[in-house]
């Protein structure tokens, strides 16, 4: 391997003639951010891709979620069921409306919420469960359904991986009350920055809409407090051109993706994460565990040992969401035994569409190298 570093993601992009075409007519209208027409059009080819009936852009996956929380005007002390396994947003989007984080543990096999631990902590207080689908693996849908039925909860899955995903043939954004997507340079799927939140019910995207763009819905009308979240016309630009090529780009994840699995998947110490052959993923990452029972630290010999040859792996989600600086000591006695023995043993390896076949089998035999170590 050469002394170039490997970046664990790289943006994919259309050619630079392609997008400075593209936004050529923002020089001419002017038009250059409240809901303009790309705004407009994205939105509508998001709700064809994705399969689902509403879409509403954001500025940003944060806000996305954010602000799909607050339009669910959950009395301020609530609890909301989510899991400490994921990337800090989650949490904050949660702790900013006012409510309180209960953390439930994770399964082993893929990361995602453990469904068989949910209803024990379910309370009085309870309103609501987020969920996320972690590296693209799909949560147990209809077992979260069937709890949120019974107990009369609100759904909002966290799919800032899953862009276009499947599960059963059903877009997975049309599962709960409502899903958020990130739209961050680093997903399968970017506009640069933004996000978007996909639901059924229409009234939800009226809710939206005031809190994204400070409730103003005529020159002289304001009918809501809102913030300002809306996605601007370069962006929305950027995701009709990748939108074109979504299709090709996850293709070419999935290539390298199988290719890895073939590497590494008989290495002594380096477990998978379990798939579901009902999921059409988007090989959005590229997981592993370091597994090594007899040996402390094993994770941790194999990060410093691929960094040091330029291999910006990535321990991803570690600490824990729980184990943050921010909360203190806050949510440290939880209990997510799993998720902390996961959080100790993942691993993410570079992944994306351009990435060398020969760089792979480089990757996987340093991988072999560092556990044998």
């Amino acid at each position: 391997m050469d002394e170039k570093k490997i970046p664990i993601t790289r943006s994919s992009m259309p050619s630079y003639e392609e997008y400075i075409d593209a936004i050529k007519p923002l020089w001419d209208s002017r038009w250059l951010t409240n809901m303009g027409i790309y705004h407009r059009k994205l939105e509508k080819q998001l709700k064809e891709y994705l399969k689902v009936p509403e879409v509403s852009l954001m500025v940003n996956g944060h806000m996305a979620l954010e602000l799909t929380i607050q339009a669910m005007e959950f009395p301020p002390g609530s609890e909301v069921i989510t899991t400490p396994f994921t990337f800090i947003s989650t949490t904050h989007a949660i702790i900013r409306n006012n409510l309180t984080p209960v953390f439930c543990d994770v399964k082993e096999s893929d990361g995602t919420m453990d469904e068989n631990k949910i209803e024990k902590l379910i309370t009085e207080k309870t309103v609501a469960i987020v969920p996320v689908h972690v590296y693209g693996y799909i949560c147990n849908v209809e077992a979260i359904d069937k709890i949120a039925k019974k107990y009369g909860l609100k759904v909002i899955y966290d799919a800032a991986h899953a862009f276009g995903e499947t599960y059963k043939g059903i877009g997975v954004g049309n599962f709960g009350d409502a899903s958020v997507f990130s739209f961050h340079a680093t997903k399968v799927f970017h506009t640069i920055e933004g996000g978007a939140v996909v639901f059924s019910d229409h009234n939800l995207y009226e809710k939206l809409y005031n809190l994204k763009n400070f409730g103003i819905r005529g020159e002289e009308l304001v009918t809501d407090v809102g913030a300002n979240a809306k996605m601007n016309e370069f962006a929305a630009i950027m995701g009709l051109c990748n939108l074109k090529y979504i299709e090709k780009e996850i293709i070419q994840r999935e290539k390298r993706v199988k290719y890895y699995q073939q590497l590494i998947e008989n290495i002594d110490g380096v477990r998978l994460f379990a798939t579901n052959p009902g999921v059409k993923y988007n090989y959005a990452y590229f997981p592993i565990r370091i597994c090594e029972r007899e040996r402390a630290y094993a994770r941790e010999r194999v990060y410093d040992y691929m960094r040091k040859f330029g291999v910006m792996v990535r321990k991803y989600f570690f600490p824990l969401v729980t184990d943050q600086v921010c909360f203190g000591d806050k949510y440290k006695h939880s209990d997510i035994a799993v998720a902390r023995k996961v959080s100790k043993e993942v691993l993410i390896l570079p992944l994306y569409s351009e990435l060398d076949l020969e760089t792979i089998k480089d990757i996987s035999e340093l991988i072999m190298q560092a556990v044998q170590s």
